[in-house]
């Protein structure tokens, strides 16, 4: 069991991974918001390929993702969370309505869950029981179509799937259609509907992998995979209308896109000022800045993920600390932020854990 001794203002720190011959599924550590202080990973859950994880509003629950590979359709499972010990308790588990389940996410009221499946573009919606447990309701959403790169989008590759600030809308990602769709979202019963208008573009062969809403919620940052690039919307949160502003390269000035670079996580710093991108091959993270009025990215800083192919962050609630996990190399890698300009510096808190992927923070207790 982790140590529950530590002074206050602490955070439970959770790790999904691809489990294989040292990693068993979901990790967790515990940071000292204060100094900085992480403690070594334990395991908190055995499961298989726990890749994303998500958490209700109040914190008691968590989601996995897990992803297992070849053509078996995936799965969910959702856990209690002990916000002393850090351990988690499987409540149960649900079919993930499609293949490789990359993503999940829970609405504003944690009453449903929402689950992106990559390689059949699917977009499942689950309902949630009081006790945090599945539920029966919700819904499929089955993406159709393709965009340019035959290799990469020759059909739907969903990754992404969240609701708006206002409860009243989902924004899926699919890669495979360099599209972002917008459905309206009944909370009630859990299920989706296309919006008019149903989607919006990103431009052909990006590949548009995750978004983040400003701090405002007026605008979209979604960062795109395949040109290593975020491109800016416009959020109309009345009629759930996207309108592309800008796109810019997550890259440092100079650097040209090469093969191996992917981009693959977008975060907004909790002041939102700034604005934190990885990407994998250049094996960095970007951090832009939000213009105040027009939430336009100027680049700040590019710097090493001190590891290889980078793929979930994490930025604590007090806007201290960013931890990135490092797949290939599997580490976790915690980094300092500067309040001031957003930039990022190590702390040389360097953890192991097996093909790490993504990093979520529970308030301790």
């Amino acid at each position: 069991m982790l140590n529950t001794t530590l002074e206050a203002k602490e955070f439970l720190v959770y790790f999904g991974t691809y489990t294989n011959a040292v990693s068993k599924g979901i990790y967790v550590s515990r940071l000292d918001a204060d100094t900085g202080k992480l403690l070594s990973p334990e395991l908190a859950a055995a499961t298989p390929d726990p890749s994303f994880l998500t958490l209700t509003p109040d914190e008691k629950f968590l989601y996995a993702a897990n992803e297992i590979g070849g053509n078996k359709e995936g799965f969910v499972s959702a856990f209690t969370v002990d916000k002393k010990s850090g351990q988690l308790t499987l409540l149960n588990q649900k079919a993930s309505g499609g293949l490789a389940p990359c993503h999940v996410s829970v609405d504003a009221n944690g009453k449903t869950l929402l689950v992106a499946n990559y390689n059949s573009g699917t977009i499942k919606s689950i309902s949630l029981n009081t006790d945090g447990s599945f539920g029966d309701g919700g819904g499929l959403i089955q993406h159709q179509g393709h965009s340019v790169n035959a290799d990469r989008q020759a059909g739907p590759h969903a990754h992404f799937a969240t609701v708006d600030p206002s409860n009243r809308f989902v924004l899926a990602c699919d890669l495979g259609l360099d599209q972002v769709k917008i459905y309206r979202f009944d909370a009630a019963h859990s299920t989706l509907v296309a919006n008019d208008p149903p989607f919006a573009t990103v431009p052909p062969g990006s590949g548009v992998r995750h978004l983040t809403f400003s701090h405002n919620g007026k605008l979209v940052y979604a960062v795109n995979e395949m040109a290593c690039t975020v491109s800016t919307f416009v959020w109309d949160a009345e009629s759930g209308r996207l309108t592309a502003r800008e796109t810019v390269s997550a890259l440092p000035p100079g650097v040209a896109v090469k093969p191996n670079y992917s981009g693959a996580e977008i975060l907004v710093h909790p002041s939102g000022k700034f604005v934190y991108a990885t990407v994998r091959g250049h094996d960095s993270i970007t951090v832009f800045s939000t213009d105040a009025t027009t939430g336009q990215l100027t680049f700040v800083q590019n710097i090493s993920a001190a590891g290889k192919i980078p793929r979930g962050l994490g930025i604590d609630p007090t806007g201290r600390w960013l931890i990135v996990a490092n797949q290939k190399t599997g580490n976790v890698v915690e980094f300092a932020i500067d309040a001031a300009t957003g930039k990022l510096t190590p702390t040389k808190t360097d953890w192991s854990i097996g093909s790490a992927v993504d990093v979520k923070f529970v308030k301790a207790e």
